[in-house]
């Protein structure tokens, strides 16, 4: 049985690093038996349109000219991917195919279908040669002996016979798109897109589980992404919007991919094949996913009005101008939404029953749950009258709205119908990881920050993480009863569980807040963002990892325009990385920054005066809850090095963890052994402290820990450690517990900028992770 059928479209193939590419991916996403259906490489069937084209004008030149640029484009492929008596094999079969069209041509007798052909057959014969010279079991599969059609009508008994006796079960099976054979044999298209539509129909006939339509985004959006930068990818479409989209323009499916789905459980997904580690969007049958919202410009089509139209007649049309056609009913008259360039070959097609009723119109249509339409489309007239537009022909049906109009919707409108009518009743999705002293207090905050933001959002908290332990819930976890509902219906589960409760979310938007301290948990992060989760972290981990995976995360968050906000990893809720972004931003260049990042060191150094042991303070500060379980990890002076990297990294300064020089506020032996081994030698920590304390005073100088990041002519000192400050400084007059900044900057050279505050604690972490929430939410927005 076929598992799997995967389809490569030409951008997916179009040099011999994406051949390599796909095959790497079919190695990891296929088992014998599957098929992978592939269109032609890049832009070969535009050239041998251009042939076709150059052929029927005779114009010879051209035809020889173009003969040769195929040549050199498909010679190139195999010259780069395959080896010694393949490659050999490969080139020469490719000449006489190329000599044999010449020949025709020459003739005079070229058929353009089988022409057309070439591309595909190139595609499969090469890919399944390149997978069998990397000892992977494959054939190639012409879909001229697969599918055959009768009359333009496909031999679905037939077929599916055929398929079943020439698939082989124990190879991977390299299918050609596009193209079948009539029941003379003769070559025939299956039209725009007809690759897609050869997988889809390859697994109907096969009874295979799903599809996978693997192209050059990432999957449909709720509207062209490069246009609308704020355009949101879906994870989930059902097949009803999915057919409509594609009827009205939208270019990632064609209507016709979807009809050998009809009435079976084939799941189909679209994906990547530049970026193989994003997450999909499933189209999935009715009821299985709440309806979207979408935006989907038309341009350049002629509206019809066609006397007695019938769905079988709609099919033909479309077969013939190889493009998928809208068709309704407005006011008792059945319109047929055309590309102004067929527009002549569809009124001949009926022969005096159709008419223009419109001409020369762009526009746009509203896809949304039938409920919204009504008013999304009155907004969109009034969005549309503010820039001076007016349709001319406006049409409302069930789930979509249709404004036509003379001007074209350019980017800079499509965005703002956008943000005021796509975003507009969007669902976000919370997942809260880490349940301590901070994560509860967030969790009780947050039905307060749900209706705040809820004008513009519904937001719903919907997963609950600890190290061992998860709650799932997509309608919806209560705020207030978090903890009884974790106590009945909590589930262990393995990172493999988690990444996929995350997948199965149907939400506009997920968020990922992070409120552990695991280092374990921030590895995570790039399989979240690979799901299009936005990140928030009190964790500073993910911040200060090695740079090669830092900046790989960074960028992928950058291409996916997702948000990662960190402001409480250092200093708690001051919002010491807003205040540092907007500097850069407003044009300034900070130079220095100096300061004490952890309250648990600020309070033991402004507490110590000599008349108590350091050892008895700190021990005292254990017993409240103020450090670490271990209190050498927070005398380790580690956790500040790590805030100083963040800090850093913030001002666009590329270092690693280790660069960062760091001496500890305690005898480096003394982090040898266990805490008891440390009991039984406070002694030395005691005398180690005193001996600072007491050089400091005589340079009338107190004791603090700091950190401190200078830059200037392009050398970088950085280091944490114990440092004496003046009585007057700022560091010096800290109160007990409190998070200081110092900022020394273009504009804040003479007098520094000085942010300080508590810099621990359960309610200003968490009201810090608020603000943060609140940040990315608003600029979702």
């Amino acid at each position: 049985m076929v598992n799997c059928i995967h389809k490569f479209g030409g951008s997916s193939l179009s040099s011999s690093e994406r051949y390599q590419s796909v095959a790497k991916i079919i190695i990891t996403h296929t088992q014998p038996g599957d098929c992978v259906v592939v269109s032609a490489a890049g832009k070969t069937t535009d050239t041998l349109v251009l042939l076709w084209q150059s052929y029927q004008k005779q114009d010879t030149q051209a035809v020889a000219d173009i003969l040769l640029q195929l040549n050199n484009h498909q010679s190139d492929l195999i010259e780069q991917l395959l080896e010694a008596d393949l490659k050999r094999s490969a080139l020469k079969t490719l000449s006489i195919e190329l000599s044999y069209i010449a020949e025709l041509a020459q003739a005079e007798q070229l058929k353009e279908a089988a022409l057309l052909a070439h591309g595909e057959l190139w595609s499969a014969r090469l890919l399944s040669t390149y997978l069998q010279q990397l000892n992977i079991e494959a054939c190639a599969q012409d879909a001229r002996t697969l599918f055959t059609l009768n009359d333009g009508e496909l031999m679905h008994a037939q077929n599916a016979q055929q398929c079943g006796q020439l698939i082989l079960p124990n190879k991977i099976n390299v299918v050609t798109g596009f193209i079948a054979a009539d029941i003379k044999g003769e070559t025939v298209t299956l039209g725009r897109n007809g690759s897609d539509y050869s997988a889809t129909l390859l697994a109907n006939y096969c009874n295979a589980k799903q599809v996978c339509i693997w192209t050059d985004t990432q999957g449909v959006y709720s509207t062209d992404p490069r246009k609308v930068k704020k355009a949101i990818k879906y994870g989930k479409i059902c097949r009803g919007q999915a057919n409509l989209l594609a009827r009205l323009g939208n270019p990632v499916l064609h209507a016709k991919t979807l009809s050998p789905l009809k009435n079976t459980d084939i799941k189909l997904a679209v994906r990547s094949s530049f970026d193989v580690q994003a997450s999909p969007t499933d189209i999935v049958k009715e009821g299985s996913a709440k309806k979207k919202r979408f935006i989907t410009t038309l341009q350049n089509v002629d509206l019809l009005m066609v006397e007695g139209l019938s769905e079988g007649e709609v099919a033909s049309v479309s077969q013939l101008i190889q493009h998928s056609l809208h068709h309704f009913n407005h006011n008792g008259d059945v319109y047929l939404v055309v590309p102004a360039a067929q527009t002549y070959l569809v009124i001949n097609y009926f022969a005096g029953r159709a008419n223009i009723s419109e001409s020369n119109l762009n526009g746009c249509a509203i896809v949304a749950p039938e409920q919204d339409v009504n008013t999304l489309s009155l907004q969109a007239l009034d969005l549309l009258k503010l820039h001076s537009i007016k349709p001319r022909f406006v049409h409302q049906d069930t789930g979509y709205a249709l404004l036509l109009t003379d001007q074209f919707i350019d980017s800079d409108i499509q965005s703002d119908l956008h943000d005021k009518l796509i975003n507009k009743g969007q669902e976000i999705a919370i997942i809260v990881a880490g349940l301590g002293n901070v994560g509860d207090v967030f969790i009780k905050q947050l039905s307060a920050q749900f209706e705040r933001l809820s004008d513009d959002f519904s937001i719903k908290l919907v997963g609950l993480i600890r190290s061992k332990k998860m709650l799932f819930n997509a309608s919806g976890i209560n705020t207030q009863q978090w903890k009884t509902q974790w106590q009945h219906e909590a589930n262990s589960y393995q990172s493999a569980d988690l990444l996929n409760a995350i997948n199965e979310l149907d939400y506009e938007h997920k968020i990922v807040i992070d409120i552990t301290a695991s280092e374990q948990f921030s590895l995570l992060y790039p399989d979240f963002v690979d799901r299009n989760c936005h990140l928030i972290s009190a964790n500073k981990y993910a911040g200060t990892a090695p740079t090669t995976w830092y900046k790989a995360l960074r960028s992928n968050i950058t291409e996916r325009n997702l948000h990662w906000r960190y402001n409480t990893s250092v200093g708690a809720g001051l919002p010491i990385n807003f205040a540092l972004a907007d500097l850069q931003n407003s044009g300034d260049k900070i130079t220095r920054i100096e300061g004490v990042f952890s309250g648990t060191l600020s309070w033991l150094c402004s507490k110590y005066d000599g008349t108590r042991p350091f050892s008895e303070l700190l021990l005292e500060a254990q017993k409240m809850g103020f450090t670490e379980p271990d209190p050498r990890e927070d005398l380790s002076g580690r956790d500040m090095q790590r805030k100083l990297l963040i800090l850093a990294r913030e001002l666009g300064v590329e270092l690693e963890l280790d660069d960062i020089s760091l001496s500890a506020l305690m005898p480096d032996e003394l982090a040898l052994g266990s805490w008891d081994d440390f009991l039984n030698k406070k002694a030395q920590l005691d005398a180690f402290i005193e001996e600072h304390a007491v050089t400091a005073k005589s340079k009338n100088l107190v004791l603090r820990y700091t950190g401190l990041l200078e830059i200037t002519q392009g050398e970088v000192i950085a280091k944490v450690g114990i440092a004496y400050v003046p009585n007057g400084d700022a560091l010096a007059n800290l109160t007990p517990g409190d998070n200081i900044f110092v900022i020394n900057s273009k504009w804040y050279s003479d007098n520094a900028l000085v942010i300080q505050g508590p810099g621990a604690g359960r309610e200003v972490t968490a009201a810090g992770v608020h603000s943060d929430l609140y940040w990315l939410v608003q600029n979702l927005k």
